[in-house]
């Protein structure tokens, strides 16, 4: 069997120096939230390892996450997925089309049998035989189910994949159907989002090259070192969230001043992503810093949710009983009352030492 080429050798013949690689490992600890004494590890990884073959198939979807993928602002992330991975198909970027293309996913299904990924973006609809969505002459869940049956471990890219989204809203006449529901018995790492954040697809493959298992997962399969907090834990309006300051219509007083958006809808409480840590476009925005509230599309059923612009909770602030509707009153009363506390006290202070003044010490007589 030929030498299969690790990241390292690829991108030394691309011309990326050994600094540039070395910087690049760091920031990938960084990103995964790993100590600084890993980089050299992840360095070692990708001098050392082959590149993991992978299998990129698309069901139904409108290829976000794709578009996503390959729009990456930074270059290195671009460079680096498409080099550290040996990605061997992919019939929506690939040259080959047709029998060509059928062809290649056969020679890697059975000459890197159980040693490659399956990447999986979209989901297969199951009524009709599977008949709603056609690759290669043949249903789409067919050769899901062919892949998957020999790949190492899975990765449902998107909400699409990783929950069934828009093609499996109600009434879901085609009976879209989310990855996890049509393969068992494999390992099945659910990154959600509509799209994913690039970084975030870039730090779960080199995880898994790093560490040779899959990251750890929370209870619905997502990797918890990117889903483990809520967009609004670190969302920078958070402050205006807790001051009680909202956006009560668009484009008014409090909106031009950045104020929380929850009460138009912004499901930033109960949705877990990296939007506001990672943010999107090279790190220079995201949803709710651009004047929108985030729609919780990385959160299973966020489609048949309502309005995106109703709130779906009352979130809880100061005590049980409050909540974005009263807190600005909670906030107002808490404050006159200090002020009036404030008052009060400085009104005795002020007595106390009038009364010292006018009460001179006694001298003695003779």
């Amino acid at each position: 069997m030929a030498r299969v080429e690790t990241f390292y050798d690829v991108i030394r013949r691309q011309g990326i120096s050994r600094r540039s690689f070395l910087k690049f490992c760091s920031l990938t600890a960084a990103s995964l939230g790993l100590a600084p004494a890993f980089g050299p590890r992840i360095a070692h990884a990708m001098e050392t390892k082959p590149r993991i073959p992978v299998l990129w198939l698309h069901g139904l979807e409108c290829t976000c996450c794709s578009e996503s993928f390959i729009r990456s602002a930074h270059p290195l992330v671009k460079d680096v997925v498409l080099s550290m991975i040996s990605l061997d198909y992919d019939d929506t970027i690939m040259a080959a089309a047709g029998h060509q293309a059928e062809a290649i996913l056969d020679e890697i299904r059975h000459e890197y049998k159980g040693r490659y990924i399956a990447a999986v973006e979209g989901n297969p609809p199951l009524n009709e035989d599977g008949m709603y969505c056609i690759i290669g002459g043949r249903p789409f869940v067919e050769q899901l189910r062919e892949v998957c049956s020999d790949a190492m471990a899975v990765i449902s890219w998107g909400s699409c994949a990783s929950w069934g989204c828009v093609q499996a809203a109600k009434p879901n006449p085609t009976r879209a159907t989310p990855v996890h529901e049509v393969i068992t018995g494999k390992p099945i790492i659910k990154v959600p989002g509509c799209p994913p954040i690039a970084e975030v697809m870039t730090g779960v493959v080199t995880y898994m090259l790093t560490f040779d298992r899959i990251p750890e997962l929370d209870r619905q399969g997502r990797p918890k070192m990117f889903y483990s907090q809520r967009i609004h834990d670190k969302c920078y309006r958070r402050p205006h969230f807790d001051a009680g300051q909202f956006v009560e219509q668009w484009d008014d007083e409090q909106a031009q001043k950045g104020y929380c958006l929850y009460k138009m809808g912004c499901k930033g409480p109960t949705t877990y992503n990296a939007c506001s840590t990672t943010r999107w476009n090279a790190g220079v925005s995201f949803p709710i810093q651009s004047g929108h509230g985030c729609i919780g599309c990385s959160e299973d059923g966020f489609w048949d949710n309502g309005s995106f612009y109703d709130r779906l909770t009352n979130i809880k602030q100061f005590g049980i009983e409050a909540n974005a509707d009263q807190v600005g009153g909670t906030v107002a009363g808490v404050i006159g009352a200090g002020i009036a506390a404030h008052a009060a006290v400085s009104a005795v202070k002020r007595a106390r030492m009038k009364a010292g003044e006018t009460q001179a010490p006694a001298t003695p007589h003779d």
